[in-house]
């Protein structure tokens, strides 16, 4: 084993691999900055030109893109309100509220610290967990998965702070959304209204530009103001947010667990560990003000989506099965250059999997350490006139939207979200969770309808699904009922 990770880290080592892995993270982390486009298209349009590459090319140019995916939508979900990426959506949550108290750049400089910590955990996870984590997720079915499902709808009564309620109708108001485009089941279209544009169902980045991008452009252009309406506070700058990323270590350890965790389970991804990392945070640290600018409210969602490239990693070397689309067309990249993935990576071709594992720790720091060098003056722009900004925002989102199908439909469905995003802003209605409901909804049905067909009602009684169950009680009952009295107490000791 120590022979083949000498092996693989020589290999990446080699300038022109090292070249072509910096070329992949500085694409990687350009394309992440742009909201809406995200590392996958990346992906598939770098594919041809790395199936004529040597297996160590492809390694290095296709993983270091994969590994930065999320990294760089940092600064544009800090900094605009708008997620570069869907792995950053709970990062908007509270990274832009810091933006307009003008601690933008503290901001930016905690996630981008954490992503690179996030990601480096992650390799070393897929290092060393293969031969604990097989036999635990082997022994989880589909109800299991569908009870985590659960458990995170569960939280967007978290995400809504006072108003648990409107959280609920909001996270159901996702999971209709989501049931838009053909039943997986039967292949019967659903609420599509004729429209073929439908069948494949709503992107998510559509909602996501629609509910928070245009929204916050619309509101920041009848302020007549810039981003920030505060300028920033002396020590609060990047150099103080990596302190943060430090100070909250024990935060950001469990929120790479829980991204590690999510991406070793194939077909959920980064969204979902970003947001049950977010809500984990909201639930656990005290003296919290989620949804107005707590650090720990970036810190948390962006150790967990950059953790979760190293979970993924572990079933698709190992399993061949890949955890996202990202995975599954690198790993069309690896078989059309000789590699096997299966127990053959870990076997006659391990010094492989190293070079992955290699990648993926280069390419976080590098990228982290080069998203820093440039978020100073990128971080101005949070500063500049609305009437400078706004037009560039604006753009970015339609080429955003357009970009998710090439259709004029893309551009009609994105006005459609501006205006519901843009009633719920006004109506003080959580928009979170229906982010949230659309990326956990085709999960639980999915999961639903195989352990209803596999098992009847008798998967109900799984001990797994019974402690999840558990779980999701003492999430939505008993945990708001102790903050209330932890709240009420320190009230009273403040009086």
């Amino acid at each position: 084993m120590w022979e083949a990770s000498l092996d693989g880290l020589i290999h990446v080592l080699q300038p022109h691999l090292l070249l072509l892995g910096f070329l992949g993270i500085v694409l990687g982390s350009v394309v992440a900055i742009l909201p809406g486009i995200g590392s996958t298209a990346l992906i598939a349009m770098s594919l041809p030109f790395a199936m004529t590459m040597g297996p160590y090319a492809a390694i290095a140019f296709l993983v270091s893109i994969d590994a930065v995916s999320s990294t760089g939508s940092t600064i544009t979900s800090v900094l605009t309100g708008i997620p570069g990426s869907s792995g950053s959506l709970a990062t908007v949550v509270d990274g832009y509220p810091m933006t307009k108290r003008g601690e933008g750049a503290r901001a930016i400089g905690a996630g981008l610290c954490v992503s690179a910590l996030g990601g480096v955990f992650g390799a070393v996870v897929l290092t060393f967990s293969l031969p604990v984590l097989r036999p635990l997720v082997l022994s989880l079915g589909s109800p299991e998965y569908f009870m985590l499902a659960l458990w995170g709808i569960s939280m967007v009564g978290v995400l809504s702070g006072k108003a648990p309620i409107k959280g609920i109708a909001a996270g159901i108001l996702g999971v209709i959304i989501m049931t838009v485009g053909m039943d997986p089941k039967s292949g019967v279209p659903r609420y599509t209204f004729g429209q073929p544009y439908l069948w494949d169902g709503i992107p998510l980045i559509l909602v996501a530009l629609g509910i928070y991008g245009i929204p916050e452009t619309i509101a920041m252009a009848a302020g007549g103001t810039s981003i920030a309406q505060s300028k920033p506070k002396l020590g609060f700058g990047l150099m103080e947010g990596v302190k943060d990323g430090f100070r909250h270590w024990f935060l950001t350890l469990r929120a790479s667990i829980i991204g590690t965790w999510i991406g070793f389970v194939p077909g959920i991804g980064g969204p979902v560990a970003a947001w049950l990392a977010y809500g984990h945070a909201a639930q656990t640290c005290r003296n919290g003000k989620f949804g107005q600018g707590d650090i720990r409210g970036v810190i948390a969602p962006e150790a967990a989506n950059n953790s979760v490239e190293g979970g993924s990693y572990i079933t698709a070397l190992a399993f061949g099965i890949p955890g996202s689309t990202a995975t599954a067309l690198i790993l069309i990249a690896f078989m059309a250059v000789g590699l096997t993935p299966g127990p053959s990576m870990l076997t006659t071709q391990l010094n492989y999997v190293f070079a992955v594992i290699w990648t993926l720790v280069i390419s976080n720091i590098v990228a982290a350490v080069l998203c820093l060098a440039l978020a100073k003056p990128i971080s101005k722009m949070a500063f500049w006139p609305f009437h400078s900004v706004v037009p560039v925002i604006v753009v970015l989102c339609f080429i955003g939207a357009f970009s998710a199908n090439f259709a004029l439909e893309d551009v009609a469905l994105l006005l459609i979200f501006s205006v519901l995003g843009w009633f719920l802003r006004q109506l003080n209605w959580p928009r979170p969770p229906v982010l949230l409901g659309i990326v956990l909804g085709p999960i639980m049905e999915k999961y639903l309808w195989l352990s209803s067909a596999r098992y009847g009602f008798t998967w109900l009684y799984r001990p797994g699904v019974i402690l999840l169950l558990l779980l999701i009680v003492g999430t939505v009952i008993f945990l708001p009922l102790w903050n209330k009295k932890r709240y009420e107490k320190q009230l009273l000791k403040s009086d």
